[in-house]
């Protein structure tokens, strides 16, 4: 019986696994042709978007050509931009300002243009153009002319300075050359009647005579400068007081100097160059050089200057080689003073510079300022080779033809700096 009760068990379920994979089956099937309705349906919707596409893609060409006309001026105002920036760097500057302020323009050329060895020097007088007055005499110094300073004029043969030693332990060498003279006079005219009768040896004839002749010469050079202030010092030459040594009421000693008289002709000009450049000194031909006391370039070429020599060997204490140059002082040049000098090498060809004036220097950069217009010009930087003290080489920045503002270049600096700050808004 229990078993029969299994077996009819094992036979239902087998039955109602069969008839679950029917419905299955039929399910699948069914879901088969409704998805093939589905996608012949979707098929045809498909279609239909294609075609809302095609005609949303023609509308999107349509607007794509509008869009592009947008572009393409767009594009022309961007290029319009672009030329307004390409204008910015302009600087505006009427010609009727440029008048005004003296402005000049320089068009660039390739010109010869010397080496150039930039230095130091110093002023001095030529030999032969300045003498130092010295005492002749140990005393009491005053002073014959009024306001006997540094730069006075003189004459040649001019009394300067008395020198006088009265009241002096010593005493006064004027007044003990006079005394020696009377006596040595008298002496020696005694000796002139006693000589004649033989009452005295030739020998001791010649010795009167000697102290007779030294006497007078002594008296002479000091009796015929003797005034009442004391015995007179003149200058041998021509000039002007160059430096004044000694001062009223000073005591001095026989041959200490009193004043340096210059006449101020033909001066010296002294450049101290560095070892380096001594391989060059023989290329030098002549010089410029500026003073601290003026503005203007002084060119040996106009003072009729030349060179005098140059040294062979160093100072031991400084390292400078000197070279020596010699001019006329047709200008007012003082001896003494010390200047920047430009010694000129060997010239050098087809080589672009401009006027030292032309240069605006900003944190260390060199400037230059271009005429592009008659009323615009445009900065622009420029790298610098020697310079000579009037012009000075370019090595890039300006080419040949630009127009370089070489006078009033500060001004053009002047009118880009008002035009770069902004106006404030008012009310």
């Amino acid at each position: 019986m229990k078993k029969n009760i299994i077996y009819i068990a094992c036979l239902l379920a087998i039955l109602w696994g069969c008839n679950s994979k029917q419905k299955a089956d039929d399910h699948a099937g069914h879901n088969h042709e409704a998805h093939a309705d589905h996608d012949h349906s979707e098929e045809g919707h498909t279609h239909a978007d294609g075609e809302e596409d095609h005609n949303h893609d023609h509308e999107g060409e349509g607007h794509s050509h509008a869009e592009g006309e947008e572009c393409d001026g767009h594009d022309h105002d961007h290029s319009g931009k672009e030329k307004a920036e390409s204008h910015a760097d302009e600087i505006h500057f009427a010609p009727e300002q440029a008048k005004a302020v003296g402005l000049e323009v320089k068009t660039v050329q390739p010109s010869t243009f010397h080496q150039v060895i930039k230095t130091s020097g110093q002023i001095l007088s030529a030999q032969g153009d300045e003498v130092t007055i010295s005492a002749t005499s140990s005393g009491i110094v005053s002073f014959n002319k009024p306001s006997l300073n540094e730069g006075v004029a003189v004459k040649a043969g001019e009394s300067l300075v008395s020198i006088s030693s009265k009241n002096i332990v010593d005493g006064d060498p004027a007044t003990r050359a006079k005394a020696t003279y009377d006596i040595s006079s008298r002496e020696y005219e005694r000796a002139n009647s006693l000589i004649k009768d033989k009452l005295i040896s030739e020998k001791e004839y010649n010795d009167i005579k000697l102290n007779y002749e030294n006497a007078k010469i002594a008296y002479q050079a000091i009796g015929q400068r003797t005034t009442a202030k004391g015995i007179s010092v003149a200058t041998p030459i021509a000039g002007y007081v160059k430096t004044k040594l000694v001062s009223e009421g000073q005591y001095v000693e026989v041959g200490q100097p009193l004043m340096t008289i210059t006449q101020n002709r033909k001066l010296q000009l002294r450049a101290d160059v560095s070892e380096r450049h001594y391989r060059n000194l023989g290329n030098i031909t002549s010089a410029n050089f500026n003073t601290p006391y003026d503005k203007t370039l002084h060119r040996l070429s106009d003072l009729s200057g030349r060179l005098v020599s140059y040294g062979k060997s160093a100072n031991s204490q400084e390292y400078y080689i000197p070279v020596n140059f010699e001019f006329n002082n047709v200008g007012q040049i003082i001896s003494g003073s010390y200047v920047e000098v430009y010694l000129l090498g060997q010239p050098r060809e087809n080589v672009i510079s401009i006027p030292v004036s032309s240069l605006i220097e900003e944190q260390g950069l060199y400037f230059v300022y271009l005429q592009i217009e008659d009323d615009a010009y445009k900065k622009q930087e420029v790298t610098l080779g020697a310079n000579d003290g009037e012009n000075v080489e370019i090595l890039s920045g300006v080419k040949q033809g630009d127009k370089v503002v070489r006078k009033g270049a500060y001004h053009v600096k002047l009118a880009s700096a008002s035009a770069a700050i902004p106006h404030g808004h008012e009310h």
